[in-house]
């Protein structure tokens, strides 16, 4: 009875931090891909790009600036290792989209149904879950 009983535990125990980091890469797997090809998109001034930057204001460096800050963070998301540069690109990534939910609020400027204020505030989402699923090796 004691056998089956400890093996029972040891088998949660064991498959509870599995589903995590399942759960951790998926989740940052996403965030990074989302994040790269929009960066990528940025930096080629693909798309709608142009007309969606002339619309919220801004001059269109700012897609050179913001492109290249979202390829590094995209990378560095997904290398091994230093945990306080993640923390850095986590914050980013988040500053990055609620920033840009509201400066499409403020323009007036949401789009269908709401999309262009929907979209950066799911990948703020996606990103909080990231950082919350984070495994021991990747905190401070």
């Amino acid at each position: 009875m004691s056998q089956t009983i400890s093996a029972e535990m040891i088998s949660r125990v064991e498959t509870k931090p599995r589903g995590r980091l399942i759960a951790y890469w998926t989740v940052t797997f996403l965030l990074a891909a989302t994040v790269m090809l929009s960066g990528i998109g940025q930096l080629m001034q693909y798309g709608g790009n142009l007309e969606l930057v002339t619309n919220l204001g801004y001059p269109i460096y700012v897609l050179t600036i913001l492109g290249m800050w979202k390829v590094l963070g995209a990378i560095a998301l997904v290398m091994p290792g230093f945990p306080r540069l993640k923390e850095w690109v986590h914050a980013g990534i988040f500053f990055l989209m609620t920033g840009a939910a509201l400066s499409h609020a403020f323009a007036n400027d949401y789009g269908d149904y709401g999309f262009q204020i929907i979209l950066p505030l799911f990948y703020a989402a996606l990103n909080i879950a990231s950082w919350t699923l984070r495994p021991k090796s990747r905190k401070l």
